[in-house]
């Protein structure tokens, strides 16, 4: 709220939130003669700089004597303040998550950039009646180009014609041309419900069919449990056109950055027109424009990463989480906040649907699928009528691969079977570059990252040893740096670029790639090779787990999982889920289209009831043994998760404040406090971590109790910190 402060001056003072990590909104004066609402975007002096920040609800303090009050220096008067809805978010995310709110506001405004507009482009457009003083065939083609009378970009108009600018110049010399002023960027073009409708299969329409009920539902949350290839997609760009239809916007998030290549190609064969763009990779400029158009309506389709869900939309309608499962929807720094969960929360307090769709949903989605809080819709067979790939386990004690090699022989047979029949074969390991580990065979020195408790991977094709943890990296040495021994440094254990060294080897007649997120060109490169894939354009295919993420790979007749049995090596409790969602997507890209897929698992534990799940096909048997487990053991989502991560530059220090965070802890029976413990990660950028883990029933006020434990705690020293994750989902 605002309010007058003394009549005479004429001035106004107003709560504004910063992008700091604050407890709240700051005050601040008003220039005279300006106006401001809640949700007013402006720019404030904090400190030395200046900084953005938004008008907020609640009463300013009054008790701040006005003359030591600052000034708002700036209030962004063509930018749409913040709606009544968007503010409530954000203020309950930061309930939610413990964080400040001035932290979660910083998602929303990215920069000054998109709250001004773009300035107006130079081009040219023909002046009736007016000729060259000699005609040449370049000047002829510019000519003919221009005859409906459009303007031009300088640059667009020479492309089109085929000349070169000298050309354009010299016509605008002659007063052929003159300069005009085009607008930056014109409104993109708006999706057509009805460009290409779908024919959906009987499963796929009821689904479509419930999806446009919920809209008369208020906050109705859908399930689309479907299996691989069922056609979700489909089914939920129903739901889209439905929302365009109401004049709403709609937002798809997804968990990976290389799936928006395929995403883009068809939801342009739906709608006519690709949607908005929002995620890190796309550039200043559009993410200002994206920006700009949702805040203004332009924009009525955004396909986008997590940090979509904090754009400030001006009439959303619906959300769609597609891969609602993926860990990516997690983010752990600064904020953390799980977006599948955040997008829920936004369409409940703005009272429109939000669609989660995946072939192998959250334990938490499924359980309130269960319990009526939301609606499923099965989809138990492949839109293209294709069976499920057929499974199986290579027992690798007894049927395992020869020394110094890591596909078994059975694994091999399958793949030549299918080169030989004009197939593709992936091959699966979630392991990055040529090797985990990289030891001296002389003295037993291990690379180790000297910021990280961790290991450094040897990346052979680039030459370097890479910390997958804080980014550092060093060439690989001719010599040991410890016992400085020759030829002594040997790989231990296997990445994707040595199973496509074996690959290579094996097959050298085929056309082998590598899909992994870090290798040179990034996610624009991956995007290229994705399509590549696509179209047949490789035999053998080896990847991380991007190539499990809804990929439709028409080809794809075998997958091979090198490690079947990663994922199940660590005290994680979700790590039997995220190990079954894993396996079962990447097999899952085998024969989606015409059927015939295979699927092999080399693993050392074939009874595990994860792999015996999967051999099966019985989804329903591995979550009602998983639903059972958490419910026993009070674990999500029958109970609840909180982690504090307390880190500093010395490791005494660190361990001694943690210890005193538990002995302050308050008495409540309810709350199993473990801990602290030292992280998986035991250090990472060079501060050392101890963990602590807090389990509470369902019900319980889990925010409270660490906001009156924190508030009454010994305050930490210089270097110290401690991070609040609530309901974690990473336990390194």
């Amino acid at each position: 709220m605002l309010f007058e402060d003394d009549p005479a001056m004429k001035e106004t003072i107003a709560s504004v939130l910063v992008p700091v990590a604050v407890p709240g909104a700051y005050t601040y004066r008003v220039p005279q003669g300006v106006t401001v609402v809640p949700g007013s975007i402006v720019k404030v002096p904090l400190g030395p700089r200046e900084v953005l920040g938004a008008v907020w609800d609640g009463e300013p303090d009054a008790a701040i004597n006005p003359k030591k009050l600052k000034l708002i220096s700036h209030v962004f008067e063509k930018a749409r303040p913040l709606d009544d809805e968007l503010r409530r978010f954000v203020d309950w995310v930061a309930n939610w998550t413990l964080s400040p709110p001035g932290m979660v506001l910083r998602m929303v405004l990215r920069s000054e950039e998109a709250l001004q507009e773009e300035p107006p482009v130079p081009g040219v457009r023909k002046l009736e009646g007016r000729a060259p003083e000699r005609m040449t065939p370049a000047r002829q083609r510019v000519l003919e180009t221009m005859q409906e009378g459009l303007a031009w970009t300088k640059s667009g108009l020479a492309h089109a014609a085929g000349v070169s600018a000298s050309v354009i110049d010299g016509l605008l010399q002659q007063d052929v041309l003159e300069v005009v002023s085009l607008p930056a960027a014109p409104p993109p073009p708006m999706p057509q419900v009805d460009f290409a409708e779908t024919k959906l299969m009987p499963a796929q329409q009821v689904a479509a069919d419930g999806l446009v009920a919920s809209f008369d539902q208020g906050s109705a949350v859908s399930l689309i449990d479907g299996v691989t290839g069922s056609g979700k997609t489909e089914v939920y760009f129903e739901a889209i056109a439905e929302a365009l239809r109401r004049g709403k916007q709609a937002l798809v998030l997804l968990p990976e950055i290389a799936l928006t290549e395929q995403f883009l190609r068809r939801f342009e064969q739906r709608f006519g027109t690709y949607p908005a763009e929002w995620h890190s990779e796309i550039t200043t400029k559009k993410r200002g424009r994206t920006w700009r158009g949702v805040a203004n309506g332009d924009v009525r389709v955004v396909i986008g990463a997590r940090s979509a869900l904090f754009l400030p939309f001006v009439d959303l309608g619906l959300i769609i989480v597609d891969e609602e499962h993926d860990g990516a929807f997690k983010q752990d720094d600064r904020v953390p906040y799980n977006a599948r969960d955040m997008a829920v929360v936004r369409g409940h307090l703005s009272r429109f649907p939000v669609v989660l769709a995946s072939a192998t949903p959250s334990v938490e989605s499924r359980v309130n699928a269960d319990l009526g809080r939301y609606t499923r819709f099965e989809l138990p067979e492949r839109a293209s009528g294709a069976a499920l790939p057929e499974l199986r386990a290579i027992d690798m004690r007894n049927n395992g691969p020869d020394r110094g090699r890591w596909i078994a022989p059975e694994l091999l047979e399958a793949m030549k079977e299918t080169f030989a029949d004009g197939g593709q074969s992936l091959l699966f390991l979630n392991r990055r570059g040529y090797a985990p580990l990289t030891l001296c065979r002389t003295c037993g020195h291990r690379f180790q990252c000297p910021h990280c408790s961790a290991w450094l991977v040897e990346h052979r094709f680039q030459n370097r040893l890479v910390c997958h943890h804080c980014g550092h990296s060093e060439t690989v040495p001719k010599t040991c740096p410890s016992c400085n021994a020759t030829d002594s440094l040997v790989a231990c254990g296997p990445g994707v670029e040595r199973i496509a060294e074996e690959v290579e080897s094996l097959f050298p007649q085929a056309r082998t790639l590598i899909l992994s997120s870090d290798l040179p060109g990034g996610p624009e490169r991956l995007r290229r090779e994705m399509k590549v894939v696509e179209e047949g354009g490789a035999d053998i295919v080896i990847g991380t787990q991007l190539v499990a993420k809804g990929h439709n790979f028409p080809k794809m007749k075998l997958v091979g999982v090198i490690d079947a049995d990663l994922g199940l090596a660590h005290g994680d409790p979700r790590a039997a889920e995220k190990t079954f969602q894993l396996l079962a997507q990447v097999t899952g890209r085998a024969g989606r289209v015409t059927g015939g897929g295979r699927g092999f698992l080399q693993t050392y534990s074939p009874d595990h009831p994860v792999l015996k799940a999967l051999m099966s096909q019985d989804r329903d048997a591995f979550y009602t043994a998983e639903i059972e487990a958490r419910r026993a053991a009070g674990l999500p989502p029958f109970g609840r998760l909180a982690a504090l991560v307390i880190s500093g530059p010395e490791k005494m220090a660190a361990e001694g404040y943690a210890r005193a965070l538990v002995r302050a802890a308050p008495n409540e029976g309810a709350v199993t406090l473990l801990g602290p413990a030292e992280a998986a990660l035991a250090m990472v950028r060079g501060r050392y971590r101890f963990r602590l883990l807090l389990i509470a029933p369902r019900q319980f006020d889990l925010q409270g109790y660490i906001r009156h434990w924190l508030a009454n705690v010994p305050k930490a020293t210089k270097g110290l910190r401690v991070q609040v994750d609530i309901d974690p989902q990473h336990f390194l």
